[in-house]
């Protein structure tokens, strides 16, 4: 059995920029608001809401950027009135599309970004404002850590050479040893590997653990050593608010147990035995 055990943290934020134009009348554009999903995941579809209350003013056209490249336009006179431009991870479902909300489908892993709204208005006032947000694209691993390098039998004095390799995902799994439930931090037992990209974009990591076995690695004639793998995501900086901690739970773990058989018999072998726990859980609050 396996068990898994991801913590994976996703953080969502969005900032609203003050209205550019200096030039709105009393009563005219007022505001602009995004709504975008919390995170997606590849294939699924997305669904970006622009709202805005333009008072007496009238719409001249609503303009979407992905990290400023502008990749959809709604222009109220015009025939047709939406137009899709391409931009690399952004696919417009242009029928689904308005002057309120942009549909993208499939999401890919590239389609992650910071996303803009910009509203304008007719004359006289010619008034402007937009919002922006960042939406998150989650790949979550499929395959458990896998702990390699495991010998049938250790003597005290033996090195446990072992490594943890990681389910892929994006982004980039975070793995830890635990030895009988203690974290391992000290960097001299620890070998760190370059993280492995594959052609769709996921990553995996691998972690090593070095060490000579001791008497006083044993708890009770037993050793067990966790490998640990969480995903986590908070890229939030000085220019943003929060406004939403969406928490995902899951958390997987391989586990490796090492018996002491001098309890059992009368030599000083110890002889491995490989449990894999598998737990899968998510939760969305």
């Amino acid at each position: 059995m396996a068990s898994r055990s991801f913590y994976i943290h996703i953080t969502i934020y969005a900032f609203v920029l003050l209205p550019l134009s200096m030039c709105a009348g009393i009563g005219g554009l007022k505001w602009v608001s995004v709504n975008l999903p919390h995170f997606r995941r590849p294939g699924e579809a997305a669904h970006l809401h622009c709202d805005y209350d333009l008072g007496n003013d009238t719409l001249y056209a609503v303009k979407w950027y992905k990290d400023n490249e502008e990749f959809y336009r709604f222009v109220a006179k015009e025939r047709p009135q939406s137009t899709s431009y391409r931009v690399d991870g952004v696919d417009v479902d242009v029928s689904a599309s308005d002057n309120k909300k942009v549909v993208l489908r499939p999401v890919r892993l590239r389609t992650g970004g910071l996303y803009r709204c910009e509203v304008s208005a007719e004359a006289p006032s010619f008034a402007s404002a937009q919002s922006e947000g960042r939406l998150e694209v989650i790949s979550l691993p499929i395959e458990d850590p896998k702990i390699t390098g495991v010998r049938v039998q250790y003597q005290i004095g033996d090195e446990i050479n072992l490594n943890c390799t990681s389910g892929r995902s994006y982004p980039a799994s975070m793995l830890h040893w635990y030895i009988n439930e203690e974290k391992i931090s000290s960097n001299s037992v620890l070998i760190r590997y370059p993280t492995r990209k594959s052609r769709q974009g996921l990553l995996t990591t691998v972690l090593g653990l070095r060490f000579h076995l001791n008497n006083h690695h044993f708890l009770g004639g037993s050793m067990r050593v966790k490998c640990v793998s969480s995903v986590s995501r908070s890229d939030l900086d000085d220019r943003t608010s929060v406004i939403e901690n969406l928490p995902i739970t899951d958390l997987r773990e391989a586990l490796l147990l090492v018996r002491n058989s001098a309890d059992l018999k009368q030599n000083q072998y110890i002889y491995t035995f490989l449990i894999i726990f598998v737990m899968f859980s998510m939760k969305f609050l």
